[in-house]
């Protein structure tokens, strides 16, 4: 075996205690959009909320139509009753630097259960061991608590202030860098 890192990645379904993430696809919108139409869920986020269903399902074709070597996304479903609780997705992968970055959002009704830190978990598993990747990035606003503090649980250190680093509708926004090595991934989850 080579040490050379995973080139050209598929988007495996990927499991844990009480959820599946399996590839985002079209049929995810009305459940996708519970999170992305959502103001309060789509305040720390990148982009602004989706009108409507059509534009979810347009932002859905985007991301399925990214090369999954540089970015995928899952959808986060309950084992239970296949319900769509939310989304994970790695993206910017540099494979030759074994560096990528992880983004998640949770539809609101099921925030505090838990689900989010199971599904990143899987994810992680995967962005290390299948994906072979070093340093795995997480950039999370200041004011987002609950991001904030579902990284650190999962073992991501802050690593500095990268200001007015996003700009959303016009306004530049601060973000904090955070990062989980594989070593220290080890030590968690052996």
């Amino acid at each position: 075996m080579t040490d050379a890192p995973d080139s050209g990645p598929g988007v495996p379904e990927l499991g844990a205690e009480r959820v599946r993430l399996r590839r985002l696809n079209l049929a995810d919108a009305p459940g996708l959009h519970e999170a992305y139409g959502d103001p309060g869920s789509m305040r720390f986020w990148d982009a602004l909320p989706s009108r409507d269903v059509a534009e979810t399902e347009a932002r859905i074709r985007q991301t399925t139509s990214a090369e999954p070597t540089w970015y995928a996304a899952w959808a986060v479903l309950a084992k239970q009753d296949d319900a769509f609780i939310g989304m994970v997705n790695y993206h910017a992968r540099q494979a030759w630097n074994r560096r990528l970055a992880v983004g998640w959002i949770l539809a609101p009704r099921f925030e505090g259960h838990g689900y989010m830190a199971e599904a990143m978990r899987a994810l992680l598993r995967h962005c290390f061991d299948g994906l072979r990747t070093h340093r795995v990035e997480a950039e999370i606003e200041p004011d987002n608590v609950r991001s904030t503090r579902l990284a650190e649980r999962l073992g991501f250190r802050r690593e500095g202030l990268l200001r007015d680093r996003l700009c959303v509708a016009g306004e530049p926004r601060s973000i904090w860098m955070y990062a989980l090595l594989q070593p220290e991934w080890n030590a968690l989850c052996p």
